[in-house]
């Protein structure tokens, strides 16, 4: 498919800012854990293990956050993954 000089631009940018978008969307997810009670905080949960998934987060450590159900200790895995820890 061709696209014109502006489409490119902005798949470009896209792709360039992929994982700061994913961090937005994490930090979103970290909300809606906050308020979420039963099934929905279980799909929650896997929109956020997808999502670190997708950032490059070794399963184990995805499973572990998943097992203790912890918004605060995600929350701050999250700031900390932003200075390079994973």
């Amino acid at each position: 498919m061709d696209y014109t000089p502006h489409q490119q631009n902005i798949i470009k940018r896209y792709y360039d800012h992929r994982e700061d978008i994913a961090k937005q969307r994490l930090s979103e997810l970290v909300t809606e854990l906050y308020l979420a009670e039963g099934k929905k905080r279980q799909q929650v949960w896997k929109r956020i293990a997808a999502a670190l998934s997708q950032l490059g987060i070794k399963p184990d450590k995805i499973e572990q956050m998943v097992n203790t159900d912890n918004p605060v200790q995600l929350a701050e895995f999250l700031n900390n993954s932003g200075r390079g820890k994973r």
